[in-house]
């Protein structure tokens, strides 16, 4: 891998979060009532493709008993959806509701006003050039986060 890429991934993604990170908030002080581990539970998953417990437990480095109580808080609050993987009906799968994809935005690290404000500054083919670049990087990122 070329060193310059490199330093320019460490160079650059700092300066994204630093422009577009937002206070963080306690939970009971939002309408969501969301901690930060709620938070990045819902970022991981998808209003369309299902993830196990097991899978999504793996992934953030926890067991899945740990996670067991988050998702049964997660659901109550209709974050989250549960249903039966097709391949298999015993395995439990989970997606999020459009209830857990506004909170997730909601909640986010990221302030959705800032980030518009930096989305802004581009072209419209710049902006569709990043958020291009952006989705390569995060579909990579979960490729290498899904072999460790």
């Amino acid at each position: 891998m070329n060193t310059s890429d490199i330093a320019l991934v460490q160079r650059c993604y700092p300066q994204i979060y630093l422009a577009c990170h937002k206070r963080h908030i306690r939970a009971s002080s939002t309408a969501y009532r969301l901690s930060a581990r709620d938070s990045s539970i819902l970022v991981h998953l998808s209003e369309t493709v299902p993830v196990t417990p097991t899978e999504l437990a793996a992934h953030l480095s926890v067991r899945r008993s740990t996670l067991s109580a988050a998702i049964d808080r997660l659901g109550r609050l209709g974050y989250l959806r549960r249903s039966r993987m097709p391949r298999d009906r015993r395995t439990v799968a989970l997606t999020l509701t459009p209830q857990g994809a506004e909170a997730m935005a909601a909640t986010s690290v990221l302030d959705s006003e800032r980030v518009d404000a930096v989305l802004a500054r581009l072209s419209r083919n710049q902006r569709k050039r990043a958020l291009e670049g952006l989705e390569l990087l995060a579909e990579a990122s979960k490729k290498t986060l899904s072999k460790s």
